[in-house]
């Protein structure tokens, strides 16, 4: 993966690119069922990160995309179907990447960070509204400033 995460370990590594599939499956199972625009739409920002974003978070999110649509249908079908206990088990598992975070150094973790709550917003953007796009449901904006995740604060960050 990317050079500012070689300090974490394989484990680690993969709690963090888990982290995406999750927030889809968190954000777009929000209000209780998943809107194929919101999954669609994950899938498709996910994959223009691969060549949009730039240095280390490109690279992190290639590393993503080679298995995103398998885990958020892994996560889809083996997290809790109510809302309020998938939403418990979600949080957890991101409040888990605060310690991981942490390790890296604080510009990478704060544009990591940035990408997390940014993603998390273009789900929640994605279905509803005018021609489908900026409609962001009351529980979805519970959640999508990503509340249990720590912010990560870096002054020269992009």
């Amino acid at each position: 993966m990317l050079e500012h995460f070689n300090i974490l370990s394989e484990e680690e590594k993969v709690v963090l690119t888990d982290a995406v599939p999750l927030i889809a499956v968190l954000i777009a199972g929000a209000d209780g069922k998943f809107e194929p625009e919101e999954l669609d739409w994950a899938d498709k920002v996910t994959h223009i990160r691969t060549y949009k974003m730039k240095g280390d978070m490109q690279e992190f999110y290639r590393e993503v995309d080679k298995t995103f649509m398998e885990k958020l249908n892994y996560f889809m079908d083996s997290l809790p179907a109510g809302v309020e206990e998938r939403n418990r088990v979600i949080s957890e598992r991101l409040s888990g990447i605060n310690h991981i975070m942490a390790k890296i150094d604080p510009a990478t973790g704060a544009k990591l960070y940035k990408s997390f709550v940014s993603f998390a917003e273009h789900i929640a953007k994605a279905s509803g509204g005018v021609m489908g796009f900026f409609s962001v449901s009351k529980e979805e904006a519970n959640l999508v400033s990503l509340p249990m995740i720590t912010p990560v604060i870096f002054k020269d960050d992009e």
